[in-house]
């Protein structure tokens, strides 16, 4: 009696826990447009992500119905997998633009790259010539980053690569799925989520732990910069802060300081282009703020926005709970080593619960040398500490803290800018 019991109490809580995991997400537009056109769901504590149209109603629950979609959302695929010589690689772009798509053995070694310009839409590439073994497969693009594991089996002795093999076209405007569907996603009460939101050239995201039935809103605002590059951006208390790294500007060499010629500069690190498309540009204080030292500058920002102070830095690490915390606050989540990251382990701290999603960008040295991608970012401030010297915030893979401190202007460093 006692054992029936137990076993009618477990299946009762199992049931009340299910059922408290049963809401049902739809969405909005505000500020600039009220049009939603797709959402991208990321769980931060899960990894999971789905994509769907605003149209569409997300159904988060600890069971995912028959018919729904797999736990990847057919974001990033390799079949067959195991490999035998060479399997297909297909994976969703989100947007149009550059991607860099590469395969990493657990070293953390790149066995090969390609990167490619491609439309919106689906893509599909082939990997071979990958010795026996496990990799990491990394697809990163301006705004998405894909990881799967790939276990080759060849014993084939030749030059690893991939090569390009098709597309499929996803017209800007056109819905990913049917109308007005209902999208499953598994969801365990206390997951973070991040919604991104996409209107046209808006972009805006929203983090939120959801414990009920809700109306997410996206507050679009433009944020495009003189290259035409539209920027997520995110409300931090009463904030707007973009969230991704600035990149703007024509590449310059890092053994070259960036002049005030009336052109951007920026750097990329390692001098390699794509680097610039993961993780933003570098610049020099000076270039950051368009050779005008008035604390607040509009800067190489997007018009209607600005480089934040020192203050106006302050006010956001406080609202997030201090510089003790905030750092964990606004990092990405997940490993380089799990190919879930762009940030080394043990990346403390992270939980990107504000969706300001700092990535570690590194930094050019004031004799032109690039270190400590992976390991930290820093971000300038438009406020200076004397004639040759500027404050920044940086942030680290093993602190979860926020540091503050002042650096030469020479050197390059990362930039976010603030909505005016």
């Amino acid at each position: 009696m006692k054992k029936s019991t137990i076993i009618v109490i477990f299946l009762v809580s199992f049931f009340l826990k299910i059922q408290a995991q049963d809401y049902l997400i739809s969405f909005a537009g505000s500020g600039d447009t009220n049009v939603v056109n797709t959402v991208k769901v990321e769980n931060l504590t899960s990894r999971d992500t789905v994509t769907l149209n605003g149209s569409d109603i997300l159904h988060l629950s600890a069971t995912v119905g028959i018919g729904s979609p797999d736990r990847d959302n057919g974001a990033l695929k390799v079949y067959p997998n195991p490999m035998a010589e060479q399997s297909t690689l297909t994976f969703v772009s989100s947007e149009s633009g550059n991607a860099v798509i590469c395969v990493v053995d657990l070293s953390g070694k790149t066995v090969c790259q390609t990167s490619a310009l491609l439309s919106r839409g689906v893509h599909s590439f082939h990997v071979s010539g990958i010795n026996r073994g496990m990799y990491f497969v990394k697809v990163s693009g301006k705004n998405y980053f894909h990881s799967i594991k790939l276990t080759s089996q060849s014993m084939v002795q030749s030059d690893a690569r991939i090569e390009y093999v098709s597309s499929v076209e996803n017209i800007p405007g056109k819905q990913l799925k049917s109308s007005a569907a209902t999208i499953d996603m598994l969801y365990t009460n206390g997951d973070q989520l991040l919604f991104k939101g996409i209107s046209g050239i808006y972009r805006t995201v929203v983090p939120d732990v959801p414990t009920s039935s809700k109306t997410i809103t996206f507050n679009f605002a433009a944020c495009t910069d003189d290259d035409n590059n539209n920027y997520f951006i995110v409300q931090t208390g009463t904030q707007n802060w973009m969230a991704e790294n600035l990149n703007v500007g024509v590449r310059i060499n890092g053994n070259q300081n960036q002049t005030n010629n009336g052109i951007i500069e920026k750097y990329c690190y390692d001098n390699n282009d794509s680097n610039c498309t993961v993780y933003g540009g570098l610049y020099q204080w000076n270039e950051t703020m368009q050779y005008d030292t008035t604390s607040g500058s509009k800067g190489i920002c997007p018009s209607g926005w600005h480089l934040p102070t020192d203050a106006e830095w302050t006010s956001f690490t406080t609202f997030l709970g201090g510089d003790t915390v905030a750092g964990g606050k606004v990092k990405s989540t997940g490993t380089i080593e799990t190919g879930t990251s762009l940030w080394y382990s043990p990346n403390t701290g992270a939980t990107n619960e504000s969706g300001f999603t700092a990535f570690p960008a590194g930094s050019r040295s004031e004799n032109g040398m690039f270190d400590n991608a992976g390991l930290g970012g820093n971000w300038w401030c438009s406020s200076a500490w004397f004639t040759y010297a500027a404050w920044f915030r940086g942030l680290n893979y093993n602190y979860s803290n926020v540091h503050r401190y002042v650096a030469g202007i020479n050197v390059g460093f990362s930039v976010r800018c603030l909505r005016d």
